[in-house]
């Protein structure tokens, strides 16, 4: 057949060059082996690509539109043979990175514009999962990479890297009846209020909950906005990572409340699964291991360490 790559590659330079001979230079070919070509095209197509009537031949309707779809075909060509010198070279096709729904992306957004600039065709997914469910993305085979709060789920089969502690402060509205208490609260104070809750997005392992008493009612919500905005309008009560609360808390659009006990803090993750490999796997693993990437969300030891904490 005729109709190949090799002669698309004719077309478009016919065109960009603005006639057979240049091309033909371009080409480092004869001029005319590249009338042949396009006479074998027209042959097998059964039809005019050029208007020749003129003192040059110019493209038909037809002959553009094989032109300009075929041009499509040579970029998808391109794109296919940069994939596969990458996949070669130990390039991953695709990376999916989940982040617990307390971590806001914006931080990852610096590596994001470092790492295309490596020039590689890996396509980056990054995702919010909540609690037990960026575990189960990992452990699925649904995310790659995560950065997940608490410990992994038994069995094995999982590294982790201890990014830092991420501490909460609890919160409600300015109206709301909690607001008015000036000493640290205790489990009695809150128990017959309302919490507001994030649903956990796993989907195998065993869910898990956080910041509420099993004896409050609940307001279940998908992710950190919906709960931010049903403590703002005093629906419920509950705890905020502090990168989020003390924003808040300036506007005076929340009130803070100490516990008793103190702020409630958890250690945060770095983890993917044993065996696995592959360069953009270690790029995102070095680049998010680095202290400073989260460091406006996490509280970081001295060396760079988690420091050891009780359960959220």
């Amino acid at each position: 057949m005729s109709f190949t790559l090799e002669a698309l590659t004719i077309l478009d330079a016919i065109d960009r060059k603005g006639s057979f001979a240049r091309a033909a230079e371009e080409l480092a070919r004869a001029p005319s082996s590249l009338t042949y070509a396009v006479q074998q095209m027209e042959a097998e197509l059964d039809v005019l690509l050029f208007d020749r009537s003129g003192h040059r031949a110019r493209f038909t309707p037809a002959g553009r539109v094989l032109l300009e779809d075929g041009r499509a075909l040579l970029v998808a060509a391109d794109a296919l043979a940069h994939k596969t010198r990458q996949v070669a070279g130990g390039w991953e096709t695709g990376l999916t990175i989940a982040v617990e729904g307390i971590v806001p992306i914006a931080p990852l957004l610096p590596l994001l514009e470092a790492f295309y600039a490596l020039g590689q065709a890996t396509e980056v997914s990054l995702r919010h999962e909540v609690l037990a469910g960026t575990w189960d993305a990992l452990a699925s085979g649904h995310a790659d990479l995560v950065v997940a709060g608490g410990d992994a789920p038994a069995g094995g089969g999982i590294r982790t890297r201890a990014l830092g502690r991420i501490e909460f402060v609890f919160c409600v509205a300015p109206q709301h009846p909690l607001a008015r208490v000036n000493t640290p609260l205790v489990q009695a104070d809150i128990a017959a209020h309302r919490a507001v809750v994030i649903a956990d997005t796993a989907r195998n392992l065993p869910l898990r909950s956080a910041g509420w008493l099993q004896q409050q009612p609940r307001l279940t919500v998908a992710d950190l906005p919906s709960k931010l905005a049903a403590q703002q309008a005093g629906l419920g009560v509950g705890s905020l990572p502090r990168w989020l609360a003390d924003r808040e808390v300036a506007a005076g659009r929340l009130t803070a409340r100490d516990w008793a006990g103190g702020n409630p803090r958890e250690t945060l993750h770095l983890a993917w699964r044993s065996g696995e490999s592959g360069r953009a796997l270690d790029w995102w693993t070095q680049a998010l291991s680095q202290p400073g990437v989260l460091a406006a969300v996490l509280e970081i030891d001295g060396e760079g360490h988690a420091r050891s904490i009780p359960a959220r």
